[in-house]
């Protein structure tokens, strides 16, 4: 929960949201690039041990503001550079630090779809995104996203 009021806070617009829940397999997946380090296995473990949320979020600069909001991977240092940060806050470890963000765009890309497989990103830019740029959108607390005002929903409102 402090993760999603931090990204409301920081007027991320979130895509899409969804909980879910990957085995090792996934994790290990997820994470293939890291393979061989020495704390490969502690993040393939910790992603597989319950259930998280993946987010699509939409903001200038999303990548940087996003990595900006986590504060620093090492834990020890973003208590006390960062204690604000969301892994200053509630990162336990520098493998158990809360929170995942993506370091570029192409990587956001490459994990947008692994998490969201169904989500056409040529079709969001082309169709919601410009609305969205144009403040045609509302929250949905229920689905935990933003969405697109159509017409007919401006009209009840």
């Amino acid at each position: 929960q402090a993760v999603h009021a931090a990204i409301l806070r920081h007027r991320f617009l979130i895509v899409r949201a969804k909980e879910l829940r990957c085995g090792p397999e996934q994790s290990r997946r997820f994470y293939r690039e890291h393979a061989g380090r020495f704390f490969y296995q502690r993040l393939v473990e910790f992603m597989a041990s319950g259930p998280m949320w993946a987010y699509i979020l939409a903001h200038e600069n999303a990548v940087p503001l996003w990595r900006s909001v986590m504060g620093p991977t090492k834990v020890f240092r973003a208590r006390y550079s960062d204690p604000d940060s969301i892994r200053g806050a509630y990162g336990l470890t520098d493998t158990r630090n809360t929170t995942h963000g993506s370091d570029s765009p192409a990587s956001a890309r490459r994990e947008i779809a692994f998490f969201f497989p169904e989500f056409d990103e040529q079709r969001w830019y082309e169709q919601d995104e410009p609305q969205l740029r144009r403040g045609q959108l509302y929250y949905s607390a229920k689905e935990r996203v933003h969405r697109v005002l159509r017409a007919e929903q401006a009209e009840v409102t």
